[in-house]
């Protein structure tokens, strides 16, 4: 019998994000010195911080190699960083053997064909709404924020809804006032 999106859901424990066209809106700007921009949006940011104080883990496996992907993964404190990985499989198997967790407790969000393997090995698989077609239909949920523009936030706020902890959160922010 198939899950349902919530009892998949109420496992996650792990998020794992690829970059451009997920953090990002994937777009690739390079400055006049060759040095590459992305814009990352500051409400995946704040959901990421809150994922991360309710106990939760994430990392990141991506295509491309950047430096400004380790500064923004620092800056929100994502580890492990798996750069310039096509084959993505093998990176998201050493992060389950690293945090202990198996695959069904892994939450994978992509958005193109490199994703597709670990999107059909992981417990919920997370398209955003500007995915490919094929990523589309291999997702157990398409966010209705694309890439780049919240869909991080929206799936993490759907997963600790499911788990029970956003609504704590949001009446902890109410009361105290509060950092994630």
């Amino acid at each position: 019998m198939a899950l349902t999106l919530s009892e998949r859901c109420t496992r996650i424990e792990l998020l794992v994000l690829d970059v451009d066209g997920v953090l990002t809106e994937g777009g690739i700007i390079y400055a006049d010195d060759g040095k590459e921009i992305k814009n990352f949006h500051v409400r995946d940011g704040s959901g990421l911080a809150i994922w991360k104080h309710v106990g939760k883990k994430s990392a990141i496996i991506t295509g491309r190699k950047s430096k400004i992907v380790e500064v923004r993964a620092a800056e929100l404190d994502i580890n492990p960083v798996f750069q310039g990985t096509t084959q993505k499989l093998e990176p998201f198997r050493q992060i389950l053997i690293a945090t202990g967790l198996t695959a069904e407790q892994a939450c994978f969000i992509g958005d193109d064909f490199p994703d597709l393997p670990v999107m059909r090995s992981c417990g919920l698989a997370v398209a955003v709404a500007d995915a490919c077609p094929d990523v589309l239909t291999e997702a157990h949920y398409v966010t209705c924020s694309p890439g780049g523009r919240g869909a991080i936030r929206e799936t993490i706020e759907l997963i600790l809804h499911c788990q029970g902890h956003w609504q704590k959160k949001v009446e902890k922010f109410r009361s105290e006032g509060c950092q994630a």
